[in-house]
């Protein structure tokens, strides 16, 4: 993904330290799998762990570091979506994503 990587911002916030003002974002990050899809030629993610622990990876970055928005889209297997399922939570629940470069002009440029 020439070198990009794909994060979901879980919170915002800055602060000023001796006299600089610092705009941040707390980050969970998503690895990329192997190559792009050979069907949809979309990159494929997945969340990253870390440790035994099996928890998220966090970050802090700086608002800098942001690119762009990207849009997922769930990697659906065999079964059915369950109907309790709610939008709110679709980015907790499945094992992988789609990195849409068909959004827009923009970002198949910059992914493709």
């Amino acid at each position: 993904m020439k070198g990009m990587f794909i994060g979901r911002a879980r919170l915002f916030f800055s602060f000023t330290s001796c006299g600089t003002y610092y705009p941040c974002a707390l980050v969970q990050w998503f690895a990329p799998v192997g190559e792009p899809d050979e069907v949809t030629g979309m990159w494929v993610v997945k969340p990253e762990f870390e440790g035994i622990s099996r928890r998220r990876t966090l970050d802090i970055i700086h608002l800098d570091r942001v690119v762009r928005g990207a849009h997922l889209i769930p990697v659906f297997g065999p079964s059915f979506i369950p109907e309790e399922l709610h939008f709110s939570n679709s980015l907790d629940v499945y094992r992988a994503y789609f990195v849409n470069n068909y959004i827009d002009h923009h970002c198949n440029e910059l992914l493709s």
